[in-house]
């Protein structure tokens, strides 16, 4: 028997989750509590990017508050997928399409290179978009929850 953990699925977060869940924004936290309590169920893994954490870290006050979320994206509980040459490579084909905005194509290149079954977001604009690398871009309200 492997003592590694077995995962049903890769998920990959886009930023805004996050910033629903940590500011606890009323008209998406329980939507985005109730997902991340079925992926632990089933046993998902949960992703996102560098970028993420960066964006995060932009609205935060205080160095307090700041480790917390630093502590947060360095726990297991979580991978912090990086912008890598394999993503570069992602991204330039990403950003072919101009309807894709840098910081999106950004997420969604380390989302290909981490080779995620699914990406969610709550950009409706992006959850129509079919990328390499991702099985599924859906928005938080069609999430599999």
């Amino acid at each position: 028997m492997s003592s590694e953990a077995v995962f049903l699925a890769k998920i990959f977060w886009d930023t805004n989750l996050f910033i629903y869940l940590f500011e606890e924004y009323p008209a998406f936290v329980g939507r985005v509590d109730e997902l991340r309590r079925r992926m632990l169920v089933r046993g998902d893994r949960l992703y996102t990017s560098a970028l993420t954490v960066g964006e995060i870290l932009v609205g935060v006050e205080g160095a307090e508050a700041a480790q917390r979320y630093q502590a947060f994206f360095q726990s297991p509980a979580v991978t912090v997928v990086p912008f890598d040459l394999r993503a570069a490579s992602h991204y330039g084909r990403i950003r072919q399409d101009r309807g894709i905005a840098r910081p999106d194509a950004i997420q969604l290149a380390c989302a290909a290179a981490a080779e995620m079954n699914l990406f969610v977001t709550n950009d409706d604009r992006l959850s129509r978009k079919v990328v390499g690398g991702i099985d599924f871009i859906t928005s938080l309200e069609m999430a599999p929850g």
